[in-house]
């Protein structure tokens, strides 16, 4: 059999196996001017060095190992003759002054010195020599460095660097062997329940074709375990080499994670880790990372390599405690190591932001350029809709920049000047604003961000590590988010203005439809698998989140036995913002009140907002309060503890527990409260959003494309909290409960359509027969029990 080939550049290489020092996040991160700049000093140099100057000279060379090839490739910057000896010129832009520079950067050289071997192998020379040229971005001042190397000197260094590198294409392909074996008899792990076989011929035929599907699959079929198996299968199979679980939220991930435990205990072995954020890996109150500020980035790139190499090859499962035990034996970030490690697993589980955020995707694997055999899974795929929106809006708040020039003042006369520039952009826009305003395009503010981008990177480089004031360098992540989102703008965007709570002008980039974006970062990888309890109607998420025109789509019917659970509607209740009042909220308690007198046990209510769900709750507990009832509310901002202590009550309670929640919370989807913790969901209104400029520009926007915009911005992502509440009941074939649907406008056809195929027994009830019908399911039930 041939050897596996292994391709790598020369960047990447000498950055990976040479890095070294610490680490630092206070320099300009702003890629697309600095490119600019960068291309334009490099073909000005190039330019200028005459007919012997030969620019951008493409060279690659192999060298074979027992059990592998590997093929390191890239293009000199530029390569002439001087004395009849052959010359490499490595070109590099910096915004410090090229006057201080007292030596090449190590990583710099050592690209040069592997071009420089390439080319004397090609040409059989016995000696060569490379020119180190650092150029200024903003003056374009020049400053050589030069050295003379023998064949001899420079193949004894380029063997040992490229050795470094094949320890770890070696272990690779080891343990991918090993990997492959384990999946040789590996069955799916239970029996299959209905709907599962579906899921899992459906997801491994779409790998195997390249192409996407949508699942919609209610609660309890097991859509995790349906999608991953499959996955690993088709790794297994060479369909794939990486598996990306992406969820919205962190209780998914602990799903995820038992998922491939599971197949491990069934013989497979996959190395797998979870990507967490970077504020709950580090090791300090403050995430600053900086040599100065923490003790972990000093020194953190001479210790990362053996760090992630050792943790690679001797453990399969990467969690936050293995994480921290092994950074902190190493003293490295965390975070940064973890983000190393991931390059090297099998599966990766992360938020949505890792793999579609613009500002903060994993550059190792979804960068410029940078693609592969990707298989991704998105878990809870309906939020993606609103995410996707957020990651790619960005907007510039003309209080933002006054503060900014404010602070600036004691830094930068160019960045002060810069930033006025774009106040009174801003304000000329500010002057044609009323309520909000539409735009063509942002006009001229683009163009100042970009001089303002300019600057602060100029500024960023100069204090060489210095800290900037913490405002001023979030207004630097703004403009920086600003610039990224101003490259996307087409179609699928809205530009307009408001006035913010300041009184001054907010010029807004608004992503209408994230699926042009999101459909780039999928062709990164090979096959995508969108799924979700709540994926109705279907066509409205594909055109959200989905250009292809050839996507699969599937519908699985729920497992579980109607006459296990009780769906009514109560036609003589309304949410509507008129109707809201004392005599509609003494009606949705009375209703609540004879929903848990029928039967002992635990019941969530989910609100449309806070100050309904806390009106309903005052009144409730004023004039329906019981001795043997015992309620509990959500708060806005609960942090982890406050979370698991509200679904802890779950399980202890022993009489009758009423959870006051919120509709599209923490608590309407991701939890898992089975048996006899939730016996009920009463939901009260069609969960529908508050109007606001966003809502109402969406509903414009989806109106002129000639579909309805109310249902688009309005209906559909109502109906999907109400569909995700009502979820949270009847999670195994054991359970039973009821699902009370409290809004006089479930009854009519619009919503009507939009419920699963599995609720066509839902029943209608009003305040006086609600006790009966409930009162009649339960006595079936304990008749039957």
């Amino acid at each position: 059999m041939d050897k596996p080939v292994v391709r790598i550049s020369v960047r990447n290489l000498v950055e990976f196996i040479l890095r070294s020092g610490d680490l630092d996040n206070r320099g300009g991160s702003s890629d697309r001017e600095a490119m600019q700049k960068g291309s334009r000093l490099h073909r000005k140099i190039q330019g200028r060095m005459g007919s012997h100057y030969r620019a951008e000279v493409s060279l690659k060379y192999k060298t074979e190992y027992e059990d592998v090839s590997i093929q390191v490739e890239g293009r000199a910057d530029g390569i002439f003759t001087e004395d009849g000896q052959y010359w490499i010129d490595e070109i590099k832009g910096v915004y410090a002054d090229v006057s201080q520079l007292e030596k090449p950067v190590e990583v710099h050289r050592a690209q040069a010195m592997c071009y420089a071997w390439i080319y004397a192998q090609e040409q059989k020379t016995e000696k060569i020599g490379v020119q180190m040229t650092y150029g200024n971005l903003d003056t374009e001042e020049l400053k050589f460095f030069r050295e003379e190397y023998t064949l001899e000197e420079l193949g004894l260094w380029y063997q040992k660097l490229l050795d470094r590198y094949h320890k770890w294409i070696a272990y690779q392909l080891a343990w991918k062997k090993e990997r492959n074996a384990s999946m040789s008899d590996l069955e799916f792990p239970f029996e299959y329940r209905e709907g599962q076989r579906k899921i899992v011929s459906g997801v491994y035929h779409t790998i195997s074709t390249e192409r996407q599907i949508f699942v919609q699959a209610p609660t309890g079929v097991g859509k995790t375990m349906s999608t991953i198996f499959p996955a690993v299968r088709a790794v297994g199979a060479g369909l794939g080499e990486n598996i990306f679980y992406l969820t919205a939220k962190t209780i998914t991930r602990t799903v995820a994670e038992e998922a491939f435990s599971i197949l491990k205990e069934h013989g497979l072995k996959f190395k797998v880790i979870t990507i967490t954020a970077k504020e709950k890996l580090c090791f300090c109150d403050k995430t600053e990372c900086n040599p100065e500020n923490c003790l972990w980035a000093r020194g953190h790139l001479d210790r990362v390599n053996d760090a992630v190499f050792e943790l690679w090859t001797t453990q399969d499962s990467y969690d936050r405690d293995t994480l921290l035990e092994y950074a902190k034996k190493w003293q490295v970030c965390p975070f940064e190591m973890c983000l190393d490690l991931a390059v090297w697993v099998d599966a990766v589980i992360c938020d949505y932001n890792y793999v579609f955020d613009p500002n903060v995707y994993l550059k190792r694997f979804f960068g410029e350029g940078t693609s592969g055999e990707y298989i991704f899974l998105i878990d809870e795929a309906h939020n993606l809709v609103d995410r996707g929106r957020e990651m790619y809006s960005a907007h510039v708040d003309r209080a933002d920049v006054l503060e900014a020039k404010k602070l600036a003042v004691d830094y930068s006369k160019g960045l002060v000047r810069a930033l006025e520039k774009v106040n009174r952009q801003l304000r000329t826009l500010e002057k044609e604003c009323t309520e909000y305003e539409i735009l063509s395009n942002p006009g001229a503010v683009s163009l100042g961000m970009l001089q303002v981008m300019g600057e602060m990177d100029k500024l960023l480089e100069e204090l060489h590590g210095k800290e900037l004031p913490e405002q001023l360098l979030e207004f630097y992540f703004c403009v920086r988010d600003f610039l990224n989102i101003d490259e996307l703008l087409d179609e699928n965007y809205v530009v307009y203005t408001e006035m913010g709570e300041g009184g001054k002008v907010i010029l807004r980039l608004f992503c209408v439809n994230p699926a042009a974006n999101i459909h780039r970062c999928l062709e990164k990888g090979k096959s995508a698998v969108f799924f979700s309890a709540t994926l109705l109607p279907m066509d409205y998420y594909r055109t959200l989140l989905s250009t292809r025109k050839d996507d699969y789509g599937i519908y699985v019917t729920s497992p579980f036995r109607q006459e296990n659970r009780c769906i009514l509607t109560g036609r003589d209740v309304s949410s509507r913002y008129i109707r809201r009042g004392y005599e509609e909220y003494h009606r949705i308690a009375s209703y609540i009140a004879r929903t848990v007198w029928t039967r002992k046990g635990n019941y969530m209510v989910f609100f449309p907002s806070y100050k309904f769900m806390e009106d309903v709750l005052e009144v409730y507990e004023n004039e329906f309060s019981a001795e043997w009832v015992r309620c509990i509310s959500q708060t806005s901002g609960m942090n982890e503890r406050e979370k698991e202590e509200f679904l802890e009550e779950f399980s202890a309670s022993e009489g009758t527990l009423v959870g006051f929640c919120v509709m599209g919370g923490i608590f309407s989807e991701g939890i898992d409260l089975m048996g006899e913790k939730l016996i009920g969901a009463i939901i009260i209104g069609t969960g529908l959003p508050q109007i606001g400029t966003e809502r109402e520009i969406l509903r414009q926007y989806y109106d002129k494309k000639g579909v309805n915009g109310f249902d688009y911005a309005y209906r559909y992502p109502g109906m999907n909290k109400v569909l995700q509440s009502a979820g949270r009941v009847i999670r195994t074939q054991e359970d039973t409960g009821i699902i009370l649907l409290l809004d006089e406008r479930f009854a009519g056809k619009d919503y009507r359509n939009l419920f699963p195929a599995e609720w066509s027994d839902r029943g209608n009830c009003t305040l006086n027969t609600v006790e009966e019908q409930l009162g009649s399911f339960w006595n079936r039930i304990r008749e039957k029990g």
